[in-house]
């Protein structure tokens, strides 16, 4: 059976995020990919058919969906993971696979038909069989930089993402090396609480005590928002 967490996203401008940030770090201890700086950097190469389904089910609404997307931290691009993210009622699961820079550059390239005999990865399997029937490819990148805390005995992660932006220059995923646009408005900044079923009344205070607003946000979605404009501006 699946295991579906909670995921609650919240928009906030910058003077708010420092507050909750202080709070939550008073409580919460920082995710092993933080490092000394206690942020890092998140690149994400969303996939999407040829009718735009993700997108246009995520605009939609729509309760039961799902993406894909390839994701690198840092200046990590030799450890590449695939991930299926899927949605249900507002709640949300994941499914990943680590693949190697040789393995996303055959998706890259076309070759999704020779990868799906190479791997035995049914994740792989899976996204190689959406690539050849569905003709998923590449529709958007998006980068920000993420502080990320955990409370490991409830499950709980809160993660403060800032500086998102959009790219489709789809052939420098690997290097890094892309145009970006900004997805927000400037000192605009977004915030997840992920949860499995119950959080712990001392978390939560942290959010309420500032009377935010709980938002449906999607990078994935504005993302593309953004790259429409900027194509029409062109």
């Amino acid at each position: 059976m699946k295991l579906y967490r909670n995921e609650w996203k919240y928009r906030l401008q910058e003077p708010d995020l420092a507050v909750i940030e202080n709070r939550v770090a008073a409580v919460m201890d920082l995710d092993y990919h933080s490092g000394q700086s206690g942020n890092y950097e998140i690149h994400s190469l969303y996939f999407d058919d040829y009718k735009d389904t993700c997108a246009n089910e995520n605009g939609g609404g729509v309760s039961r969906r799902f993406k894909y997307r390839i994701r690198y931290y840092g200046n990590a691009s030799e450890l590449l993971k695939l991930e299926r993210k899927e949605k249900l009622d507002g709640r949300c699961h994941k499914d990943s696979a680590m693949i190697t820079r040789e393995m996303c550059e055959k998706i890259l390239d076309g070759k999704a038909d020779e990868l799906f005999w190479e791997t035995d990865n049914l994740l792989v399997k899976k996204f190689c069989v959406h690539i050849m029937t569905r003709l998923f490819e590449p529709k958007a990148i998006v980068s920000y930089e993420r502080s990320a805390y955990v409370e490991e005995i409830a499950n709980v992660r809160i993660t403060l993402d800032k500086n998102i932006s959009v790219s489709d220059s789809f052939e420098n995923f690997l290097s890094g090396d892309f145009m970006r646009y900004p997805v927000q408005e400037k000192k605009e900044h977004v915030l997840e609480v992920k949860f499995d079923d119950i959080l712990p009344g001392y978390i939560k205070s942290i959010i309420t005590n500032k009377n935010l607003q709980q938002s449906s946000f999607s990078k994935y979605y504005l993302g593309r928002l953004k790259l429409q404009e900027m194509r029409r501006i062109v």
